[in-house]
């Protein structure tokens, strides 16, 4: 299977589960290859053969972006560096959840969630602690009686209890079988974390500050908060207490123009705006859903009011025109 056909796969099973799917990115760097959205449920889906080929820096933006625009970053992939995905099991690359096609197809079109984490020395299931002290205390069995029926000790048994500590598939088949419940749960890949660190996605802190930039620093300036990127298909978000823009940076130019265009795909999934600040004349208004704006333009704005109402016009424009 090449990456090409896992893309397709992809994008078929986003759709048959009613996501709407931008274009994919073809630009490099690319921190994620597809945006697809199904009512409030937002995805960055990053797709590599093997998992493994995924960086820390490429993970950092994809987490960022997700948190920035309420969504969620996942990555699926084929192989690890010595074996397949396994069907229904959950792997974490830097804090992103890795799955192979069958468990994307499981979980968005079966509505049936993975319930095994890949982690250093195995695969592991989840307890519900909970049923498990009800299920063992119903059976009158004592922590010492359970822990020496599954050869482990009683902390251990406690720890299951507590809900902290995964166990291993045998461990968890023995205790469903040995107390006639089911003790597994499910795992959430729109909301699941790397429980080995303890960083919750939906936690992370993003940054904020003055970007280098002339243009964004511009942009700052009439009152945007604006988030740079290093591998998006833009250059940057930027966001007053309206409107979030993807933003591009450019001269004009034909690369310029096929970016605008997948910006314009992007930005219809993830319900931003998109507009692109021109380094010199621009010979059309908008491409697509993409705003051109030139930057002596932008120089005679006095904050992010006027930016939009310009914005709002050439929209207004575009679409009357087509």
């Amino acid at each position: 299977m090449t990456k090409d056909i896992l893309i397709h796969q992809i994008i078929d099973v986003l759709q048959q589960a009613g996501f709407t799917v931008s274009k994919r990115c073809n630009i490099r760097p690319r921190s994620f290859d597809l945006a697809a959205r199904e009512e409030e449920t937002l995805l960055f889906c990053k797709v590599l053969y093997n998992i493994d080929g995924l960086n820390e820096e490429t993970a950092k933006e994809m987490r960022v972006l997700a948190k920035y625009l309420g969504g969620t970053a996942v990555l699926v992939g084929a192989k690890t560096r010595d074996q397949m995905l396994e069907d229904s099991v959950v792997y974490m690359r830097y804090d992103i959840p890795a799955v192979n096609i069958q468990t994307l197809y499981d979980y968005f079109i079966e509505g049936i969630p993975p319930l095994i984490s890949a982690a250093p020395g195995g695969l592991y299931v989840s307890i519900d602690g909970d049923v498990l002290k009800e299920a063992r205390k119903k059976t009158a069995m004592s922590l010492g009686a359970l822990a020496a029926e599954l050869g482990v000790s009683r902390r251990t048994i406690s720890k299951y209890e507590e809900g902290g500590m995964d166990a291993s598939i045998d461990i968890v088949l023995h205790l469903e079988e040995l107390l006639d419940v089911a003790l597994a749960r499910s795992i959430d890949i729109l909301h699941c974390f790397n429980k080995h660190t303890k960083i919750e996605l939906k936690n992370k802190a993003v940054p904020s500050t003055k970007p280098d930039d002339g243009i964004l620093s511009m942009l700052h300036t009439l009152g945007y908060q604006v988030m740079s990127t290093s591998q998006a298909p833009f250059k940057a978000i930027s966001r007053d207490t309206c409107d979030t823009l993807l933003t591009g940076v450019s001269t004009y130019s034909s690369a310029m123009i096929k970016r605008a265009d997948l910006m314009s795909s992007i930005s219809c999934v993830t319900r931003t705006k998109s507009v692109f600040i021109i380094n010199g004349h621009i010979k059309s208004q908008t491409v697509e859903n993409t705003v051109l704006i030139e930057k002596c333009e932008l120089d005679k704005l006095a904050g992010s009011e006027e930016l939009a109402e310009l914005i709002d016009e050439r929209t207004k424009k575009s679409n009357i025109d087509t």
